[in-house]
Protein backbone atom coordinates (compact mmCIF):
# COMPACT_ATOMS: atom_id res chain seq x y z
CA UNK A 1 0.00 0.00 0.00
CA UNK A 2 1.57 3.56 -0.83
CA UNK A 3 0.61 6.57 0.84
CA UNK A 4 -1.09 8.88 -1.63
CA UNK A 5 0.20 12.27 -0.43
CA UNK A 6 -0.67 14.35 -3.54
CA UNK A 7 -4.08 14.36 -1.82
CA UNK A 8 -2.83 14.06 1.62
CA UNK A 9 -1.08 17.17 1.22
CA UNK A 10 -4.43 18.98 -0.17
CA UNK A 11 -6.51 17.69 2.33
CA UNK A 12 -4.26 18.34 6.09
CA UNK A 13 -4.83 22.53 5.79
CA UNK A 14 -8.69 21.27 6.43
CA UNK A 15 -7.73 18.74 9.30
CA UNK A 16 -9.75 19.75 12.28
CA UNK A 17 -11.28 22.51 10.46
CA UNK A 18 -15.38 23.38 10.71
CA UNK A 19 -15.70 21.70 7.38
CA UNK A 20 -17.06 18.54 6.23
CA UNK A 21 -13.96 16.86 3.85
CA UNK A 22 -15.57 15.22 1.09
CA UNK A 23 -14.01 12.09 -0.86
CA UNK A 24 -15.73 11.48 -4.01
CA UNK A 25 -14.96 8.90 -7.36
CA UNK A 26 -15.11 5.97 -9.12
CA UNK A 27 -15.45 3.08 -7.29
CA UNK A 28 -11.75 1.10 -5.85
CA UNK A 29 -9.73 4.07 -6.85
CA UNK A 30 -8.45 3.74 -3.05
CA UNK A 31 -11.20 6.21 -1.71
CA UNK A 32 -11.21 3.83 1.81
CA UNK A 33 -7.84 3.59 1.97
CA UNK A 34 -7.26 7.09 1.47
CA UNK A 35 -9.88 7.88 4.28
CA UNK A 36 -7.89 5.18 6.74
CA UNK A 37 -4.68 7.26 6.11
CA UNK A 38 -6.35 10.59 7.18
CA UNK A 39 -7.33 8.45 10.16
CA UNK A 40 -3.97 7.45 10.83
CA UNK A 41 -2.89 11.05 10.58
CA UNK A 42 -5.21 12.28 13.01
CA UNK A 43 -4.21 9.18 15.38
CA UNK A 44 -6.91 10.12 18.06
CA UNK A 45 -8.75 7.65 20.61
CA UNK A 46 -11.87 9.83 19.53
CA UNK A 47 -12.71 8.34 16.16
CA UNK A 48 -15.38 6.21 14.75
CA UNK A 49 -15.42 4.93 11.44
CA UNK A 50 -18.20 3.00 9.54
CA UNK A 51 -18.28 1.54 6.09
CA UNK A 52 -21.93 1.38 4.98
CA UNK A 53 -20.84 -1.39 2.11
CA UNK A 54 -20.38 -3.81 5.15
CA UNK A 55 -23.39 -5.51 5.82
CA UNK A 56 -23.26 -5.56 9.32
CA UNK A 57 -23.72 -1.75 9.32
CA UNK A 58 -27.24 -2.29 7.10
CA UNK A 59 -28.80 -1.17 10.06
CA UNK A 60 -27.17 2.46 10.25
CA UNK A 61 -28.31 2.86 6.55
CA UNK A 62 -31.24 5.07 7.54
CA UNK A 63 -30.62 8.95 8.53
CA UNK A 64 -32.23 8.62 11.89
CA UNK A 65 -30.71 5.21 13.02
CA UNK A 66 -27.21 6.46 11.88
CA UNK A 67 -27.68 9.58 14.02
CA UNK A 68 -28.64 8.07 17.01
CA UNK A 69 -25.97 5.36 16.76
CA UNK A 70 -23.30 8.35 16.81
CA UNK A 71 -25.03 10.11 19.44
CA UNK A 72 -24.71 7.14 21.80
CA UNK A 73 -20.85 6.52 20.96
CA UNK A 74 -20.25 10.13 22.52
CA UNK A 75 -22.30 10.74 24.68
CA UNK A 76 -22.09 13.81 26.78
CA UNK A 77 -18.03 13.82 26.06
CA UNK A 78 -17.06 17.56 25.18
CA UNK A 79 -13.51 16.05 23.61
CA UNK A 80 -12.98 16.46 19.30
CA UNK A 81 -14.73 13.45 17.72
CA UNK A 82 -13.68 12.19 14.27
CA UNK A 83 -16.23 10.96 12.48
CA UNK A 84 -15.50 8.57 9.01
CA UNK A 85 -17.99 7.48 6.59
CA UNK A 86 -17.23 5.47 3.67
CA UNK A 87 -19.68 5.33 0.84
CA UNK A 88 -22.18 7.45 2.84
CA UNK A 89 -25.08 7.35 -0.22
CA UNK A 90 -25.79 3.90 0.96
CA UNK A 91 -27.31 5.97 4.04
CA UNK A 92 -31.24 7.40 3.10
CA UNK A 93 -31.15 10.78 3.82
CA UNK A 94 -27.70 10.83 5.11
CA UNK A 95 -27.49 14.29 4.73
CA UNK A 96 -29.84 15.04 7.80
CA UNK A 97 -27.62 13.56 9.86
CA UNK A 98 -24.68 14.86 9.23
CA UNK A 99 -25.47 18.11 9.34
CA UNK A 100 -27.04 17.43 12.92
CA UNK A 101 -24.09 15.74 14.03
CA UNK A 102 -22.04 18.73 12.48
CA UNK A 103 -23.96 20.95 14.49
CA UNK A 104 -24.18 18.97 18.01
CA UNK A 105 -21.05 18.06 18.79
CA UNK A 106 -17.49 19.10 18.03
CA UNK A 107 -16.87 17.02 14.98
CA UNK A 108 -14.43 16.82 12.68
CA UNK A 109 -16.17 14.52 9.18
CA UNK A 110 -15.00 12.83 6.81
CA UNK A 111 -17.38 11.11 3.97
CA UNK A 112 -16.68 9.26 0.88
CA UNK A 113 -19.21 8.51 -2.22
CA UNK A 114 -18.70 7.39 -5.29
CA UNK A 115 -21.26 9.92 -7.22
CA UNK A 116 -20.77 13.14 -7.87
CA UNK A 117 -24.56 13.79 -7.09
CA UNK A 118 -23.33 13.89 -3.56
CA UNK A 119 -22.55 17.64 -3.83
CA UNK A 120 -25.72 18.62 -5.16
CA UNK A 121 -29.48 18.95 -4.48
CA UNK A 122 -30.10 18.39 -0.54
CA UNK A 123 -26.64 18.50 0.57
CA UNK A 124 -26.00 21.88 -1.09
CA UNK A 125 -29.19 23.31 1.33
CA UNK A 126 -28.19 21.52 4.29
CA UNK A 127 -23.80 22.43 4.45
CA UNK A 128 -24.25 25.23 1.87
CA UNK A 129 -20.40 26.73 2.21
CA UNK A 130 -19.68 24.15 5.17
CA UNK A 131 -17.64 21.09 2.70
CA UNK A 132 -14.68 21.08 0.60
CA UNK A 133 -14.70 18.06 -1.48
CA UNK A 134 -11.52 15.89 -3.36
CA UNK A 135 -11.93 13.38 -6.92
CA UNK A 136 -9.47 10.54 -5.91
CA UNK A 137 -8.66 8.89 -8.87
CA UNK A 138 -7.24 5.65 -9.85
CA UNK A 139 -2.70 5.92 -9.68
CA UNK A 140 -1.30 8.40 -11.78
CA UNK A 141 2.07 7.30 -13.33
CA UNK A 142 4.34 8.20 -10.67
CA UNK A 143 2.21 6.31 -8.23
CA UNK A 144 1.96 3.58 -10.12
CA UNK A 145 5.75 3.60 -10.52
CA UNK A 146 6.51 3.68 -6.75
CA UNK A 147 3.98 0.64 -6.23
CA UNK A 148 5.33 -0.78 -9.08
CA UNK A 149 9.17 0.04 -9.76
CA UNK A 150 9.91 -3.04 -12.38
CA UNK A 151 6.85 -2.15 -14.51
CA UNK A 152 7.13 -0.20 -17.73
CA UNK A 153 5.18 2.82 -19.30
CA UNK A 154 3.83 0.08 -21.33
CA UNK A 155 2.57 -1.70 -18.19
CA UNK A 156 0.69 1.38 -17.41
CA UNK A 157 -0.13 1.69 -21.10
CA UNK A 158 -2.62 -1.47 -21.12
CA UNK A 159 -3.68 -2.09 -17.81
CA UNK A 160 -4.00 1.45 -16.47
CA UNK A 161 -3.78 2.71 -12.45
CA UNK A 162 -6.46 0.84 -10.41
CA UNK A 163 -4.85 0.61 -6.79
CA UNK A 164 -5.25 -3.11 -7.02
CA UNK A 165 -3.30 -4.31 -9.60
CA UNK A 166 -0.33 -4.19 -8.13
CA UNK A 167 -1.71 -6.95 -5.95
CA UNK A 168 -1.76 -9.48 -8.35
CA UNK A 169 1.32 -8.68 -10.33
CA UNK A 170 -0.18 -7.59 -13.60
CA UNK A 171 -0.85 -11.12 -14.58
CA UNK A 172 -2.90 -10.83 -18.43
CA UNK A 173 -5.72 -12.79 -18.06
CA UNK A 174 -6.06 -12.00 -13.93
CA UNK A 175 -5.93 -8.39 -14.38
CA UNK A 176 -8.50 -8.53 -17.16
CA UNK A 177 -10.32 -10.40 -15.29
CA UNK A 178 -10.41 -8.07 -11.82
CA UNK A 179 -10.98 -5.13 -14.12
CA UNK A 180 -13.93 -6.67 -16.02
CA UNK A 181 -15.51 -7.02 -12.15
CA UNK A 182 -14.87 -3.37 -11.37
CA UNK A 183 -16.32 -1.89 -14.86
CA UNK A 184 -19.55 -3.96 -14.03
CA UNK A 185 -19.87 -3.37 -10.45
CA UNK A 186 -19.15 0.57 -11.60
CA UNK A 187 -22.11 -0.22 -13.88
CA UNK A 188 -24.39 -2.22 -12.24
CA UNK A 189 -24.54 -0.36 -8.63
CA UNK A 190 -23.25 3.14 -9.73
CA UNK A 191 -25.47 3.47 -12.69
CA UNK A 192 -27.83 1.07 -13.47
CA UNK A 193 -29.62 0.51 -9.33
CA UNK A 194 -28.76 4.55 -8.83
CA UNK A 195 -30.39 5.51 -12.01
CA UNK A 196 -33.07 2.29 -12.21
CA UNK A 197 -32.16 1.98 -15.72
CA UNK A 198 -34.44 -1.00 -16.95
CA UNK A 199 -32.17 -1.21 -20.73
CA UNK A 200 -28.72 -2.29 -19.26
CA UNK A 201 -27.96 -3.62 -22.80
CA UNK A 202 -28.32 -0.03 -24.15
CA UNK A 203 -26.34 1.11 -21.39
CA UNK A 204 -23.00 -0.76 -21.97
CA UNK A 205 -23.67 -0.09 -25.79
CA UNK A 206 -23.21 3.28 -25.41
CA UNK A 207 -20.61 2.86 -23.35
CA UNK A 208 -18.77 0.57 -25.32
CA UNK A 209 -19.00 3.52 -28.02
CA UNK A 210 -17.92 5.75 -25.87
CA UNK A 211 -14.65 3.84 -24.58
CA UNK A 212 -14.13 2.77 -28.24
CA UNK A 213 -13.94 6.42 -29.04
CA UNK A 214 -12.00 7.88 -26.07
CA UNK A 215 -10.88 11.50 -27.62
CA UNK A 216 -12.61 11.48 -30.47
CA UNK A 217 -15.24 13.87 -31.47
CA UNK A 218 -19.42 13.03 -31.28
CA UNK A 219 -22.16 13.71 -30.40
CA UNK A 220 -25.65 12.23 -29.18
CA UNK A 221 -27.04 12.35 -32.19
CA UNK A 222 -24.05 10.39 -33.80
CA UNK A 223 -24.24 7.49 -31.46
CA UNK A 224 -28.22 7.85 -32.42
CA UNK A 225 -27.24 7.57 -35.96
CA UNK A 226 -24.59 4.57 -35.18
CA UNK A 227 -27.77 2.95 -33.63
CA UNK A 228 -29.86 3.36 -36.28
CA UNK A 229 -27.28 1.63 -39.22
CA UNK A 230 -27.83 -0.74 -37.00
CA UNK A 231 -31.65 -1.07 -36.72
CA UNK A 232 -32.06 -0.03 -33.47
CA UNK A 233 -33.81 3.41 -32.48
CA UNK A 234 -32.56 4.93 -29.50
CA UNK A 235 -33.17 8.99 -29.28
CA UNK A 236 -30.28 11.31 -28.73
CA UNK A 237 -31.92 12.46 -25.35
CA UNK A 238 -32.16 8.97 -23.84
CA UNK A 239 -28.11 8.95 -25.08
CA UNK A 240 -27.55 11.93 -23.14
CA UNK A 241 -29.06 11.15 -20.14
CA UNK A 242 -26.95 7.46 -20.25
CA UNK A 243 -23.99 9.54 -20.82
CA UNK A 244 -24.69 11.88 -17.71
CA UNK A 245 -25.25 8.70 -15.62
CA UNK A 246 -21.86 7.75 -16.26
CA UNK A 247 -20.41 11.14 -15.95
CA UNK A 248 -22.14 11.01 -12.22
CA UNK A 249 -20.65 8.12 -11.24
CA UNK A 250 -17.13 8.86 -12.93
CA UNK A 251 -16.61 6.73 -15.07
CA UNK A 252 -16.56 9.33 -17.94
CA UNK A 253 -14.93 12.61 -17.93
CA UNK A 254 -16.82 15.22 -20.60
CA UNK A 255 -14.44 18.07 -22.25
CA UNK A 256 -15.89 20.47 -23.92
CA UNK A 257 -14.23 23.09 -27.18
CA UNK A 258 -13.63 26.40 -27.18
CA UNK A 259 -12.59 28.67 -29.40
CA UNK A 260 -8.80 29.58 -28.38
CA UNK A 261 -8.52 32.74 -29.97
CA UNK A 262 -12.34 34.09 -29.71
CA UNK A 263 -12.24 32.91 -26.28
CA UNK A 264 -15.46 31.46 -26.51
CA UNK A 265 -17.08 27.70 -25.74
CA UNK A 266 -18.56 25.94 -29.05
CA UNK A 267 -20.98 24.66 -29.37
CA UNK A 268 -20.15 20.82 -31.32
CA UNK A 269 -19.32 17.73 -30.65
CA UNK A 270 -18.00 16.85 -27.56
CA UNK A 271 -14.95 14.44 -26.58
CA UNK A 272 -15.29 11.93 -23.41
CA UNK A 273 -12.54 10.38 -21.66
CA UNK A 274 -12.51 7.45 -19.21
CA UNK A 275 -11.46 7.26 -16.12
CA UNK A 276 -8.55 4.92 -16.38
CA UNK A 277 -7.56 3.19 -19.79
CA UNK A 278 -7.43 0.14 -17.89
CA UNK A 279 -11.52 -0.01 -18.01
CA UNK A 280 -11.29 0.58 -21.64
CA UNK A 281 -8.63 -2.41 -22.23
CA UNK A 282 -10.93 -4.91 -20.37
CA UNK A 283 -14.35 -3.65 -22.28
CA UNK A 284 -12.41 -2.81 -25.84
CA UNK A 285 -9.59 -4.56 -25.87
CA UNK A 286 -6.45 -3.59 -28.08
CA UNK A 287 -5.04 -0.27 -25.89
CA UNK A 288 -1.58 -1.31 -26.85
CA UNK A 289 -2.72 -1.01 -30.29
CA UNK A 290 -4.48 2.44 -29.94
CA UNK A 291 -1.90 3.48 -28.23
CA UNK A 292 -2.14 7.25 -29.80
CA UNK A 293 -5.79 7.61 -28.00
CA UNK A 294 -5.18 6.13 -24.82
CA UNK A 295 -1.94 8.28 -24.56
CA UNK A 296 -4.36 11.03 -25.05
CA UNK A 297 -6.40 9.62 -22.71
CA UNK A 298 -3.51 9.47 -19.76
CA UNK A 299 -2.97 12.78 -20.29
CA UNK A 300 -6.85 13.92 -19.94
CA UNK A 301 -6.82 12.23 -16.41
CA UNK A 302 -3.30 13.52 -15.21
CA UNK A 303 -4.57 17.45 -16.04
CA UNK A 304 -7.62 16.70 -14.52
CA UNK A 305 -5.58 15.06 -11.26
CA UNK A 306 -3.58 18.30 -11.19
CA UNK A 307 -6.40 20.24 -10.87
CA UNK A 308 -6.97 22.08 -14.23
CA UNK A 309 -9.84 22.84 -15.82
CA UNK A 310 -9.79 21.35 -19.31
CA UNK A 311 -10.98 21.78 -22.61
CA UNK A 312 -10.68 21.16 -25.76
CA UNK A 313 -8.96 23.82 -28.15
CA UNK A 314 -10.01 25.33 -31.82
CA UNK A 315 -7.65 27.38 -33.28
CA UNK A 316 -8.55 28.40 -36.43
CA UNK A 317 -9.32 25.06 -38.74
CA UNK A 318 -7.03 23.28 -36.65
CA UNK A 319 -7.36 21.35 -33.24
CA UNK A 320 -5.49 21.47 -29.77
CA UNK A 321 -5.68 18.47 -28.36
CA UNK A 322 -5.87 20.22 -24.67
CA UNK A 323 -6.40 23.93 -23.11
CA UNK A 324 -5.53 23.41 -19.51
CA UNK A 325 -6.56 26.50 -17.04
CA UNK A 326 -5.72 26.75 -13.08
CA UNK A 327 -5.20 30.23 -11.00
CA UNK A 328 -4.16 31.86 -13.67
CA UNK A 329 -1.88 29.89 -15.71
CA UNK A 330 -2.43 28.26 -18.87
CA UNK A 331 -1.11 25.63 -21.02
CA UNK A 332 -1.35 24.27 -24.32
CA UNK A 333 -1.05 20.34 -25.11
CA UNK A 334 -0.88 18.73 -27.83
CA UNK A 335 -0.29 14.36 -27.90
CA UNK A 336 1.27 12.42 -29.65
CA UNK A 337 2.75 8.83 -30.12
CA UNK A 338 5.21 9.42 -32.63
CA UNK A 339 7.50 12.34 -33.15
CA UNK A 340 10.25 10.75 -35.15
CA UNK A 341 10.32 13.14 -38.19
CA UNK A 342 10.32 16.81 -40.05
CA UNK A 343 6.60 15.94 -41.15
CA UNK A 344 5.06 14.82 -38.41
CA UNK A 345 6.35 17.59 -36.31
CA UNK A 346 4.53 19.93 -38.78
CA UNK A 347 1.69 18.52 -38.15
CA UNK A 348 1.15 18.37 -34.68
CA UNK A 349 2.78 22.04 -34.43
CA UNK A 350 0.60 23.45 -36.65
CA UNK A 351 -2.08 23.90 -34.75
CA UNK A 352 -0.06 25.68 -31.37
CA UNK A 353 1.56 27.89 -34.02
CA UNK A 354 -1.74 29.38 -34.22
CA UNK A 355 -2.31 30.47 -31.18
CA UNK A 356 -2.00 33.90 -30.80
CA UNK A 357 -1.19 34.21 -27.01
CA UNK A 358 2.33 33.75 -25.03
CA UNK A 359 0.82 31.02 -22.62
CA UNK A 360 3.20 27.69 -22.48
CA UNK A 361 2.79 25.49 -25.43
CA UNK A 362 3.80 21.63 -24.94
CA UNK A 363 3.99 18.46 -27.68
CA UNK A 364 4.29 15.30 -25.58
CA UNK A 365 5.54 11.84 -27.39
CA UNK A 366 5.91 8.44 -26.25
CA UNK A 367 8.85 8.02 -28.97
CA UNK A 368 10.94 10.26 -31.07
CA UNK A 369 14.12 11.59 -31.82
CA UNK A 370 12.87 15.39 -31.83
CA UNK A 371 13.68 17.55 -28.65
CA UNK A 372 13.89 21.35 -27.58
CA UNK A 373 11.66 23.80 -28.76
CA UNK A 374 10.40 25.31 -32.04
CA UNK A 375 9.19 29.11 -31.58
CA UNK A 376 9.17 28.99 -28.29
CA UNK A 377 6.58 24.89 -28.60
CA UNK A 378 8.36 22.64 -26.12
CA UNK A 379 8.78 19.21 -27.17
CA UNK A 380 8.53 16.72 -24.25
CA UNK A 381 8.80 13.04 -23.71
CA UNK A 382 5.49 12.46 -21.89
CA UNK A 383 6.95 10.09 -19.19
CA UNK A 384 9.10 12.57 -17.89
CA UNK A 385 6.02 14.88 -18.19
CA UNK A 386 3.61 12.51 -16.20
CA UNK A 387 6.91 12.42 -13.32
CA UNK A 388 7.14 16.27 -13.28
Amino acid sequence: MIVRESYLTKIRPFIGKDVIKVLTGLRRTGKSVLLGQILNEINSKNTIFINFEDLGNRHLCEYNALHDYVCQRIGNKKNKFYLFFDEIQEVDGWEKAINSLRVKFSADIYITGSSSRLLSGELSTYIAGRYVSFVVYPFSFTEFKIANADHTFDDYLKYGGMPFLPSIGFESEISKKYLQDVFNSVVLKDIVKRNKIRDVDLLERIIHYALANVGKCFSATSISKFFKAEKRIVAPETILNYLRACEEAFLLYRLKSQDINGKKILKVSEKYYVVDHGLREAVVGENLKNSEIVLENIVALELLRRGYKVSVGRAGDTEVDFVAEKDGEKLYLQVCYLLDNETTVKRELRSLLEIRDNYPKFVLYKTGSFSGNVAGIVAKDVEVWLTE
